[in-house]
């Protein structure tokens, strides 16, 4: 560990469970890098995701946004392709761009398409599916309805799914935040989980939650925070 580590983590105690407000503190005050960390949250839920009925994946707009410019392309062709550019989209094509991205091209963040343009985006899931790049109707991100999908997705707007072993990692913002937005972040954020329990989740759900900056340690918060949301 480095001595910046080693100092952070001597500020955490690591057998503790905090409340939320004061492990958010600490996360903020654990990011001592020399650029704006991002506090993120992540959760150990009781899943087991490689069943259908208890897989985890959707999309919320996060109230205080992340604090991150986000890059988003756009396959769409005639006057969906205008819309898109007059919504803000940072790169709007179609056979074009998805040249451009089989060729290495891969400097965006969301990728947004019609339900019209999807014989051609399907041909780039071996590149895009890794990288969770992948448009996706359960998401909002295969829609005819662009300027909303756009608008929400600049405004915070964050995808989120678990993984093989029942994690699921989101942003918060970043630490330069207040406290107070973080925790508005972090409310939605437990809101949504709660919200989207798979049907197949049984016995208790949320194992634990922990906060931590993208540089620092993770800290504990009681996981019954999410569960009172319920």
């Amino acid at each position: 560990m480095s001595r910046r580590y080693e100092e952070v983590l001597a500020e955490v105690d690591r057998d503790k469970v905090y409340q939320p407000e004061e492990a958010l503190e600490l996360a903020k005050e654990t990011a001592t890098a020399n650029f704006d960390e991002t506090i993120e949250i992540a959760f150990k839920l009781g899943i087991d995701p490689g069943k259908n009925d208890q897989q985890l994946r959707d999309a919320l707009v996060l109230p205080q946004g992340t604090g991150q410019e986000v890059k988003v392309v756009v396959f769409a062709q005639g006057e969906k392709a205008k819309e898109a550019e007059e919504a803000g989209a940072d790169v709007v094509g179609s056979e074009d761009l998805a040249e451009k991205i089989e060729e290495g091209w891969l400097d965006f963040d969301v990728a947004i398409a019609t339900p019209d343009m999807m014989s051609v985006v399907g041909k780039l899931g071996p590149i895009l599916g890794p990288k969770g790049l992948m448009p996706n109707p359960k998401v909002g991100t295969v829609t005819f309805e662009l300027e909303r999908a756009i608008e929400d997705i600049k405004a915070g707007k964050i995808e989120y799914r678990a993984d093989d072993g029942g994690n699921v990692h989101l942003p918060l913002g970043k630490a330069s935040f207040e406290v107070e937005e973080l925790l508005e972040n972090l409310e939605a954020v437990c809101d949504e989980i709660v919200r989207a329990r798979p049907s197949g989740a049984k016995g208790r759900y949320i194992l634990n939650m922990t906060v931590s900056a993208t540089m620092g340690p993770g800290i504990k918060i009681d996981p019954q925070f999410a569960r009172d949301m319920v």
